[in-house]
């Protein structure tokens, strides 16, 4: 009896079980969750998802095709995101509802109704926008911020709007095509793209079709040779990008151009249309979004004849903001001129602030030529010169040679491995021992007594080469990972990293005495060098160097103490003083300063006499309230006086400084 009174309850539950179920699965979806789907296809930008839920049986229900060509014209042009309905009530399956929108222009936000039939959409044509019509569409116009300015620490001008000019052509004035070969002479293009251009369907007799931007000093030169003499040219004034100081700040300013396909594509979506620009390299680059400033937009609904029915949304632009340099432009221009022949990257900063008051690299390229456009002629010269005038030299490393060497010093005193009044004994050549074969660390100049103070007033190649290997491998490299060698460099413009040894290199004892003189695998940004010489008047800190006005901040804290820095700043001190020092050509009466010049040789083996040589200097002021430190390395300065070249250079430059 039991059993069977159990089996009955079973049974009862089975079937009250596969009622619910049946119940659950007939329930469908309501009206409020089917108007939600369809919007969150919209979201989506899901189109023909959206077209699969609309009833077929609708009056006015267009094609597919229709259905999703009018959908991108409008959402993807206004960038519609963020799509959020809001149901306010339903009667006779007619909801009600308030949808909002974020696009290109601001919020828009309206209300509408939609009709539910067997959970399908009817369609009517105001589901596509408000107000939306056959004879009605979408225009979106985009207003263009003003671009901000770049200047010097002192206000002036490193980019601005100015004037260029437009050569450009009115069909109805031309003697057909027959000019338009000697018209891509005179403008360094080709018949085709004239050809291109003058195709445009939006042209016609009237109409003045820009050809190519040029520069003032251009123009003069065209109209000079008769360009305006041929029937249909004309030279219109139009606002451009200009770059007052060109050559000198090009590397660090950089240039704007026209966006291109491959811009757009990254960029969709912020408001760049064909017509804008954007910065390249530099500055320009860097700091592309606070220069361009934000793009305003407005989003109307227009008749067939253009005519505004209504506005739906609009932003007003904000201008860019100014970038305000810590760069002083005639320091900038006094090392330019010293250096434009040369292939060089100078760099000079305020040590006790981290400011760059000047970042050079040489030879240089036109800022102002890339803005109005090159000729091809133009930019293969460019690429083909083996000077590389496009390659931004302070980004580079270098061998730093003898510049290391009072690095070497204050990582001995550091770890106790070097004292400096210890006596090494002078040797012209130096091998650990026989292990080392015919390979012989040589010095130039090898002084007596050879303590620390006169290896680096006279430079001293074995002293530090003997002295890295007193400090051992661990210490050295320990020190150089604190000196943040092989980091990336914290500093607005990319820079590559500095190295003290190559990828899976095995470390042997010539490595480590090599290294102490600047020589082996260390290669040395000019900037991180220069930031690191900064420590030796600064009591062992670093400041993190910036070219942005308002980033002083410390980067490396006490990576030397105070008594190593007295010691090293004292012998560089007398690295100038000292008659017979090797910077002491820049000597003043007036300022202590303290440097040390560095000649790398860069060749296959030790007895290559084919090698170059690169020839550095790094000099600092002490004791002036100008406190300034340079550092310039220049290439192949063999034959032609070797670091005393750089020293020699050095000296207007740093005069034209201390005497503001």
């Amino acid at each position: 009896m039991n059993r069977k009174r159990n089996v009955f309850i079973g049974l009862i539950t089975c079937a009250l079980l596969i009622t619910t179920v049946f119940f659950v699965f007939n329930q469908g979806k309501s009206n409020e969750q089917v108007v939600k789907e369809y919007f969150g296809f919209l979201n989506d930008r899901n189109y023909k998802q959206m077209y699969q839920m609309l009833d077929q049986k609708t009056v006015y229900t267009p094609t597919q095709k229709y259905f999703v060509k009018k959908h991108k014209e409008i959402y993807d042009v206004i960038d519609a995101k963020n799509i959020q309905i809001k149901v306010l009530n339903e009667k006779d399956n007619i909801i009600k509802y308030q949808i909002s929108m974020d696009t290109i222009a601001g919020k828009i936000k309206y209300k509408n109704k939609i009709g539910i039939k067997d959970e399908k959409i009817q369609f009517n044509k105001e589901l596509i926008f408000d107000e939306f019509s056959d004879k009605n569409k979408i225009k979106v116009t985009t207003i263009q911020p003003f671009r901000g300015y770049i200047l010097d620490r002192n206000g002036k001008y490193l980019a601005k709007q100015g004037n260029g000019y437009s050569v450009g052509l009115v069909r109805g004035k031309l003697n057909g095509e027959n000019d338009y070969s000697k018209i891509a002479e005179y403008l360094e293009t080709d018949i085709e793209t004239i050809q291109n251009k003058m195709n445009a369907s939006w042209i016609n007799d009237d109409s003045f079709v820009p050809i190519k931007n040029i520069s003032e000093q251009r123009k003069d030169k065209l109209i000079q040779h008769g360009i305006l003499k041929i029937g249909g040219v004309k030279i219109n004034s139009i606002s451009s990008r200009i770059y007052p100081y060109d050559k000198i700040t090009s590397h660090l300013v950089g240039y704007v151009q026209n966006v291109n396909s491959k811009d757009l594509k990254k960029h969709k979506n912020e408001g760049y249309t064909s017509s804008s620009v954007i910065g390249k390299s530099g500055i320009e680059a860097a700091y592309e979004r606070q220069l361009r400033g934000e793009v305003g937009a407005r989003i109307d609904i227009v008749d067939e004849n253009n005519n505004i029915v209504k506005t739906v949304a609009e932003r007003e632009a904000k201008d860019g903001k100014d970038i305000r340099l810590t760069i002083d432009i005639d320091l900038q221009q006094s090392l330019y001129n010293e250096y434009q022949n040369d292939k060089s990257a100078s760099v000079a900063l305020n040590p006790k602030t981290g400011e760059v008051l000047a970042l050079v690299s040489t030879p240089s390229y036109s800022s102002n030529d890339f803005v109005l456009g090159l000729s091809t002629d133009k930019w293969n010269e460019l690429n083909n010169d083996v000077n590389q005038p496009l390659m931004s030299c302070y980004k580079q490393t270098y061998t730093p040679g003898s510049t290391m060497k009072p690095i070497t010093a204050a990582i001995g005193l550091e770890t106790k491995t070097i004292d400096p009044n210890k006596d090494l004994r002078a040797k012209d050549k130096w091998q650990k021992d026989s292990s080392w074969g015919n390979y012989y660390v040589t010095t130039l100049h090898a002084p007596s007594p050879n303590n620390l103070k006169n290896a680096i007033t006279y430079s001293d190649n074995v002293y530090f080469a003997r002295s890295a290997l007193n400090i051992g491998k661990e210490n050295l490299f320990n020190y150089y990972k604190n000196l943040k060698i092989g980091e990336k460099i914290p500093f607005e413009l990319a820079l590559n990293k500095s190295q003290y040894i190559n990828k899976n290199q095995k470390v042997s004892d010539q490595l480590i005495a090599d290294s102490g003189y600047g020589q082996g695998q260390i290669l040395m940004n000019p900037l991180q060098l220069a930031s690191i010489y900064s420590a030796f008047v600064n009591n062992g800190s670093i400041y993190q160097p910036h070219i942005v006005q308002g980033q002083t901040k410390t980067w490396i804290k006490n990576v030397f103490s105070k008594e190593t820095t007295k010691i090293i700043k004292e012998d560089l001190i007398n690295a100038i003083a000292d008659e017979n020092g090797t910077g002491h050509s820049i000597y003043h009466d007036s300022v202590t300063l303290a440097g040390k010049t560095g000649t790398a040789e860069i060749k296959q083996n030790q007895s290559d006499t084919t090698g170059t040589e690169l020839g550095w200097f790094t000099v600092m002021t002490t004791d002036s309230q100008q406190s300034i430190l340079m550092t310039t390395v220049v290439e192949d300065v063999k034959n032609r006086g070797g670091s005393g070249y750089v020293v020699e250079h050095t000296k207007k430059p740093l005069d034209l400084y201390l005497s503001k």
